[in-house]
């Protein structure tokens, strides 16, 4: 049965625009449909079963955990959320990374691509060992079958971070824009804007939270629909990029995007959110492969 009605999931409305506008310019295309799920995470699993959304954002440790697990979709080379990291790790005392170990740290799921990123950050940049530290998760993944690590505590029924946190039930959080509006919550890394900056440019990449991705059912029937949403986003955040000084928070195409996700992939390795490792390379196969292009064509 042929494809011709599609959903798909954007939080950005000038990104959901450029999609929409790109898939009705599409004759094949015969309806197409935004989700008005808020926020846009609550739709990740659906995404991530494979009989969801058509073209979703949805976050980096998802798309890995997705197809490390051979579920039928496929990672789009564009950036929906890209941002500094080290300003998350919040607590209410006068804690520093150094205390650490045998501490509690409240994460809201070990899967959240936030919680990701700092834990390889603190692992990377600041040599602490994941297993001295106590971690408290509140849901779960997005994916059943990725359990967490044995390692990990998980919160009971009804538990709250943001009151565990201002409560003492956690020595530190990661959160970002969950965090909690009160007068005791304090960055753990000082000047923790100024260290996150010094810290990508070290290592060539800002860290990117949300990408896209693709059925890969529509992606073998309406590649040419799908390489045109590809453009139509790109130039949008090519756009955004000639407004904007500073660097790049939302790169776009294979080859920006390799540093980032490849950092993400090891991170979520080490992490134990994967169940076998996932290349960069397997990504972009996968993808050319299902929509009949070459690497060049998405920005490699």
């Amino acid at each position: 049965m042929s494809i011709t009605e599609i959903q798909y999931l954007i939080n950005d409305t000038q990104l959901a625009g450029a999609a929409q506008s790109a898939l009705e310019a599409q004759p094949a295309i015969t309806s197409v449909t935004a989700s008005v799920i808020r926020p846009v995470h609550n739709g990740f699993k659906a995404f991530a079963r494979g009989d969801g959304f058509d073209v979703s954002e949805v976050a980096i440790v998802t798309i890995l955990q997705a197809i490390a697990h051979d579920r039928p979709v496929l990672f789009l080379p564009l950036t929906a959320l890209g941002r500094y990291q080290h300003q998350t790790l919040i607590s209410t005392e006068q804690r520093q990374v150094a205390d650490l170990p045998g501490r509690t740290v409240g994460v809201r799921s070990w899967s959240q691509t936030t919680g990701m990123w700092v834990r390889g950050i603190l692992m990377h940049q600041y040599d602490v060992d994941l297993h001295s530290v106590q971690w408290r998760t509140y849901e779960g993944g997005h994916l059943d079958e990725q359990a967490d690590p044995t390692w990990v505590e998980h919160a009971e029924e009804g538990a709250s971070l943001a009151k565990d946190l201002l409560s003492g039930r956690v020595d530190y959080a990661i959160m970002g824009n969950d965090r909690p509006d009160a007068p005791n919550v304090r960055d753990v890394i000082p000047e923790a804007k100024k260290v996150a900056a010094a810290w990508a440019e070290q290592v060539g990449f800002i860290p990117v939270n949300h990408v896209f991705g693709v059925r890969e059912a529509v992606a073998r029937e309406l590649g040419d629909a799908i390489c045109g949403v590809y453009d139509a986003i790109a130039g949008s955040l090519r756009a955004r990029q000639a407004d904007t000084s500073g660097p790049v928070t939302e790169p776009f195409g294979f080859a920006a995007l390799r540093p980032a996700v490849s950092a993400a992939a090891q991170y979520a390795w080490e992490q134990e959110l994967l169940p076998r490792r996932v290349t960069y390379d397997e990504l972009v196969e996968r993808t050319t492969s299902a929509l009949g292009v070459t690497a060049t064509r998405l920005g490699a």
